[in-house]
């Protein structure tokens, strides 16, 4: 039987294509996608998701949230690596909905429903889980595991010296869940910049044909522009593909169990993830860290996984 999933989500060229993956993925059955702010504002992150479910048309299409406002005030985005609109300043028309339910509160609607059956997958700054753990202290506990992309072990950061753009984006809320007692399995920024999707990748994506083709062929052009331009790079970062993968695929990481902490207030260190590696002081690991990956394995799945893309 698939695996119900929950994706958490600031959409995003590699959140798109993490989305894409999950939906062609029949190991999972993707039921609902809470949209939150981070790469794009609250409003355009909500459009996003819609307009990828649309723009595949999976069946069932799962039930999808809207970001909240609150946090908009930190005009924290992410628009100069996906684009105005986030997902590559493409044009894509899409139906206009009404009441929809706020992310947190379907988070917790859904748990609740269905306790000890869902696992999370986290690929934007975590505030809906936090303001959803807030809202109800016992959910956590009925949460099967939960996939955090996010954090910076011993690499850097990429939004400031020290952070990784989710944790910095919202710090607070990344602490909360860090020490929620729900079972945690972090990808760090040290595994996702160890693969980069090149010119060569893009060739061999499914037709244009196929929804996902279409899709990611494209939205992916742009991000290929600014991380040549901006990064230097020749190739682009799917961090959220990782997240992805690691969860579908643990066999393909090598994790390690951590004291893992973030920082809140720093003037320079806003958004650090903090590893106590102290000798001699025992800190009980609060969560499981991805500290390696086989890159093989990662690309034979991407192409296994988008082989099954159909018209």
């Amino acid at each position: 039987m698939a695996q119900k999933l929950i994706i958490d989500t600031d959409p995003g060229i590699d959140d798109a294509f993490a989305l894409t993956l999950a939906m062609l993925e029949p190991k999972l059955d993707v039921q609902v996608i809470t949209a939150t702010s981070g790469n794009v504002n609250s409003r355009q992150s909500t459009r996003n998701v819609q307009t990828i479910i649309e723009q595949l048309d999976p069946l069932p299409w799962p039930r999808f949230g809207a970001a909240s406002t609150e946090r908009e005030e930190t005009n924290i985005h992410a628009t100069h690596i996906h684009g105005k609109d986030g997902l590559g300043e493409s044009t894509f028309n899409v139906a206009e909905l009404h009441h929809l339910h706020r992310s947190d509160k379907l988070l917790c609607d859904t748990i609740r429903h269905s306790p000890d059956t869902f696992r999370i997958l986290a690929i934007g700054p975590l505030t809906n889980l936090a303001s959803a753990f807030r809202r109800d202290p016992t959910l956590p506990k009925l949460i099967q595991n939960l996939v955090i992309m996010g954090g910076s072990l011993s690499v850097g950061g990429n939004v400031t010296a020290m952070a990784e753009f989710n944790i910095y984006a919202d710090p607070l809320a990344a602490r909360e869940v860090f020490h929620s007692p729900v079972p945690k399995l972090l990808v760090p920024l040290d595994v996702t910049q160890k693969f980069l999707f090149s010119f060569n990748h893009f060739d061999l994506l499914p037709s244009e044909k196929t929804r996902a083709g279409k899709l990611l062929r494209q939205i992916i052009p742009f991000a290929f522009r600014s991380h040549h331009h901006l990064l230097g790079l020749e190739g682009i970062y799917l961090h959220d593909v990782l997240a992805l993968i690691a969860l579908v695929k643990p066999d393909l990481f090598q994790t390690k169990n951590i004291a893992c902490d973030i920082e809140t207030t720093g003037e320079l260190t806003r958004g650090t993830t903090i590893v106590d590696r102290r000798i001699g002081v025992y800190q009980p690991p609060n969560l499981e860290v991805v500290v390696d990956v086989d890159l093989d394995g990662v690309t034979d799945y991407l192409w296994d996984t988008l082989a099954r893309a159909v018209p």
